[in-house]
């Protein structure tokens, strides 16, 4: 049997359901792993071994009266450190909401319990999911499994990095706009951004709340279609939870798809594209050829309006979404002699550079006088690039690109160069603009590190997209790579 950390969640289920692991021997095995591997990796902020030994003492009785919950009865996942987790430190990774336990529980969390999944623990990730290589966390800076020199990608870069470094066999991330499929690209797992309003953002901490989605992250699409059916599907006290109902995501891996047309926009292959991720990505389209898809050049003009159009929309709404952290009701509070400066300093003191810059940035787009030139037309830019998308998919069933137009790129690089970090995510950006399902699946290696392929669906078709990557990985093995992190 493969080394107990680095399972998947279907090869665990299975040794479960045959009596040939505990609940328990999984958890401990997770458990040690992270106490061996955090000093180089850092992806954790919070663990909960004692509540995860209880959960997965409580799965074994359950399987031993054959009554198991679910697939992921058992099963040790680790949870993005935005998402609300009853009584469990959940600060976003910022000092603002540093000590903060929520409540409640996020309607994604309460189905994974009811799912008898075992919760770890909490993930590091960018503060407020605002960055792309998880160094804006106001705690700790995570390291990629490959090479602890350079990023892990982000924000969801503590949960790309616990699946990489066999800390656990999935995570849940969210994506506003590639924070799930970046870092899944760039520490080479697989990850899925459902279709907005496919999974329920309640206890979600917003950042941009028309862009936001919470999905998940592991070793292969088959991973990816279990979690899917726990955590998808309407809830009633999300507004933006689509009414529609859920397939079951693991029926749609039948291995063929032979006949599927496969748009391959020109836009998303851009200049400065370092040529090893083009040509891996290349080939990776080449072998869904081969199994019996046919390739379409295709067009999405408005492409290269993404990137600004995102960066008014997602800090217009974030300067309102944070707009609540001042000190005043909970979290971290500074100091002053009048409720302004009190407010003010919490405020400078509780959020971090990249924070205030973004808060900066959609407080000015949505000033009096600037409203219209900046925030209304941003809007109306993002109606095009959906229009595109469904013009597209009116001659395709789905798109291949490449996720990142760079490998992994080494700590402290871009850290100080906001626009050159920001370009890292010009090729998922426009999947969260207009509300679309991506998933990512690894495709190769350049200069020793991974490459991620982007497959971009339609609105609620993530069946589609889960059984073109289900159909890739088995013909291909690099979802099976492990990094060496002796080597690391």
């Amino acid at each position: 049997m493969t080394e107990l950390h680095y399972l998947t969640v279907s090869a665990a289920h299975t040794a479960l359901a045959a009596g040939e692991l505990t609940a328990v021997e999984l958890t401990e095995a997770c458990l040690a792993r992270i106490n061996a591997t955090e000093p180089q990796i850092r992806a954790f902020l919070h663990l909960t071994p004692e509540a995860a030994l209880a959960a997965a003492r409580a799965a074994d009785e359950r399987r031993r009266r054959g009554q198991a919950l679910s697939p992921l009865d058992g099963i040790p996942i680790g949870i993005k450190d935005v998402i609300c987790t009853n009584g469990v430190p959940t600060t976003a990774g910022s000092r603002i909401l540093a000590g903060f336990r929520p409540p409640y529980n996020a309607t994604v969390i309460e189905r994974l319990l009811a799912a008898g999944a075992v919760l770890i623990g909490k993930l590091n990730c960018d503060e407020f999911a605002m960055g792309s290589s998880t160094e804006n966390s106001a705690y700790q800076i995570t390291t990629n499994p490959w090479d602890t020199s350079r990023v892990p990608g982000g924000s969801s870069g503590g949960s790309a990095a616990a699946v990489a470094a066999g800390q656990v066999p999935a995570t849940l991330g969210t994506d506003t706009g590639g924070s799930i499929r970046q870092p899944a690209a760039l520490c080479g797992i697989s990850g899925l951004k459902p279709t907005y309003g496919r999974v329920s953002r309640y206890g979600l901490i917003a950042y941009g709340s028309s862009l936001d989605q919470i999905g998940p992250m592991a070793w292969t699409v088959a991973d990816l279609a279990l979690i899917m059916n726990v955590i998808a599907g309407h809830d009633p006290r999300d507004g933006t939870s689509a009414p529609i109902p859920t397939p079951d995501y693991t029926a749609a891996l039948t291995g063929d798809i032979r006949g599927l047309r496969i748009g391959i926009p020109r836009e998303y292959f851009v200049e400065g594209m370092e040529p090893g991720v083009e040509a891996a990505t290349r080939t990776a389209i080449e072998v869904l050829r081969e199994q019996g898809a046919t390739l379409v050049e295709v067009s999405l003009p408005h492409t290269k309006y993404a990137l600004p159009t995102y960066y008014i929309i997602a800090p217009a709404e974030a300067s309102a979404n944070l707009a609540r952290f001042d000190g005043v009701r909970y979290g971290f509070r500074a100091e002053g002699e009048t409720m302004w400066e009190q407010i003010e300093q919490t405020r400078g003191q509780g959020f971090g550079p990249e924070v205030r810059r973004r808060i900066m940035l959609g407080t000015y787009a949505l000033s009096a006088g600037y409203y219209d030139a900046y925030y209304r037309r941003a809007q109306q830019v993002r109606t095009l690039i959906r229009r595109d998308f469904d013009q597209v998919f009116n001659e395709v069933d789905l798109l291949a690109t490449p996720t990142s137009p760079t490998v992994a790129f080494p700590i402290g690089q871009k850290i100080n160069d906001p626009l050159a970090m920001y370009l890292s995510d010009v090729c998922t950006l426009p999947i969260n603009l207009a509300g679309v399902p991506a998933l990512v699946v690894p495709c190769g290696f350049s200069d020793g590190l991974p490459v991620g392929l982007q497959l971009i669906g339609r609105p609620f078709d993530e069946a589609t997209l889960l059984r073109v990557g289900d159909a890739y990985q088995r013909v291909t093995d690099w979802h099976t790579r492990r990094p060496d992190l002796a080597r690391a």
